[in-house]
């Protein structure tokens, strides 16, 4: 299967998976908080985005990134 096959597969199950965290998220009984939580959360961030994160990190010196592509033998 292909990349593209697959995350076709897997997206084709969202409206079940979200109906069921729904699920979760507004039981009344026989779910734990957490998971209630949890779904909750799930639910918001892909409804809304995550909120941004801030980061406060200080560097010193120099800041290099490298990015390397590794090749398959289709790439050569």
């Amino acid at each position: 299967m292909t990349e593209a096959g697959l995350r076709s597969l897997c997206r084709s199950f969202t409206e079940a998976n979200v109906l069921k965290l729904a699920g979760f998220a507004t039981a009344v009984e026989g779910v734990e908080p957490e998971t209630q939580m949890r779904a909750i959360g799930m639910l918001m961030d892909r409804g809304w985005g995550k909120p941004n994160q801030p980061h406060d990190a200080k560097l010193e010196g120099e800041l290099r990134i490298t990015i390397r592509k590794m090749l398959t033998k289709e790439d050569e």
